[in-house]
C-alpha cells in the first residue's frame, strides 16, 4: 500500500470523510476507487458509491482476492442501505467465504452481520438469531459494533424481549458515541424510540387504551385470552391459533373480544 493510499485509509478511519477523498480523488487505480467508493457512501451518493466498489472489484488482480471480496461485502452493505435484498447470493457467500479463509476476521464478521440484518428485514427471525449466533462481535471496529447490537435488538423487538433489546440499544448507544458517526447515532436514537412510544392498542372492557411495547410483552405472557389484529392470531395462555388466513373467523372472534363481557349484536 501506498503511502498515500496509507494516509487516505487512516483519515476515513478517523472520520475525515473530505480528507481521504482529496488524497485519492485524482485516481483510478483499485484501492483508490475502493477508498472513493466507501468515502461516496458515507457521503450518502449511494449510487456512485455502487459505481465505485464495482469498478475496484474489477481493477484488482486475481491474486488480490481479499480486496476483491472487501468490495463485494461494501457493495452489498449499499443494497442494504437502499433495501435491495435479491442481490447476487452467491457472490456474497464466496466474498464472505475468502475474507473467513484468508483470516480478515474484522470484515468477515461484518459480513456475517450484514447477513443477519438482511435475514431480519425480509422477517426470518430464526436465520437471523443463528447467525448471530455464530458472530463474535469482539474484533468489530465500534460502527460495525453499533450495526451488530442494532440487528441483536431489532430481532429482539420482534421476539417481544423488551429488555433484551434495550440492553443491546444501550451497547449500540455507546459504540455509535464511540464511532462518532452522526448518522449511526441517530439510527440508534430512532429504535430506542421504538420503545418509548405506543405500539398497540388494547380494547377490553368497553375501554380502549395504548400500550407501549413492554406492556404488549407482558399482557402476551399473561395467560390473557388475546385476539391479536396485528399478526391475525388469537391467543390462550400457551395457544396460538393464526386466522390470518380466515378472514370471517377472524372478524367474528375480533367482534366478540370487542364486547365482552357484554354480547356482541348481529350488526358487529
Amino acid at each position: 500500500m501506498d503511502s498515500l493510499i496509507n494516509a487516505a485509509a487512516h483519515a476515513l478511519a478517523a472520520g475525515d470523510l473530505i480528507g481521504a477523498l482529496k488524497r485519492v480523488a485524482l485516481r483510478d487505480d483499485a484501492p483508490a476507487l475502493a477508498l472513493r467508493g466507501i468515502v461516496m457512501a458515507q457521503l450518502g451518493d449511494l449510487a456512485r458509491a455502487k459505481e465505485l466498489l464495482r469498478r475496484a472489484a474489477r481493477a484488482f488482480g486475481p491474486k488480490e482476492t481479499v480486496a476483491r471480496a472487501r468490495c463485494v461485502i461494501a457493495e452489498a452493505e449499499i443494497a442494504l442501505v437502499l433495501r435491495d435484498l435479491g442481490g447476487p447470493a452467491k457472490a456474497f457467500a464466496a466474498a464472505w467465504a475468502t475474507l473467513e479463509a484468508h483470516g480478515d476476521r474484522v470484515n468477515a464478521a461484518h459480513a456475517r452481520n450484514l447477513e443477519a440484518r438482511r435475514l431480519l428485514l425480509i422477517g426470518r427471525l430464526d436465520e437471523a438469531e443463528h447467525v448471530l449466533a455464530g458472530l463474535d462481535p469482539a474484533p468489530l471496529p465500534p460502527a460495525s459494533r453499533a450495526a451488530y447490537e442494532l440487528v441483536t435488538a431489532g430481532v429482539a423487538l420482534r421476539r417481544l424481549r423488551t429488555k433484551a433489546a434495550r440492553a443491546a440499544l444501550l451497547r449500540a448507544e455507546l459504540a455509535a458515541r464511540a464511532a462518532d458517526i452522526p448518522a449511526l447515532a441517530t439510527e440508534v436514537e430512532t429504535a430506542m424510540h421504538a420503545l418509548t412510544v405506543p405500539s398497540a392498542r388494547l380494547i377490553s372492557r368497553g375501554t380502549e387504551r395504548p400500550l407501549l411495547l413492554e406492556e404488549v410483552e407482558a399482557l402476551l405472557a399473561s395467560g390473557a385470552f388475546v385476539v391479536d389484529a396485528c399478526r391475525h392470531v388469537v391467543r390462550d395462555a400457551g395457544l396460538i391459533v393464526p386466522l390470518a388466513t380466515r378472514p370471517v373467523l377472524f372478524a367474528l372472534a375480533q367482534a366478540l373480544g370487542e364486547a365482552w363481557p357484554g354480547d356482541a349484536t348481529r350488526r358487529r
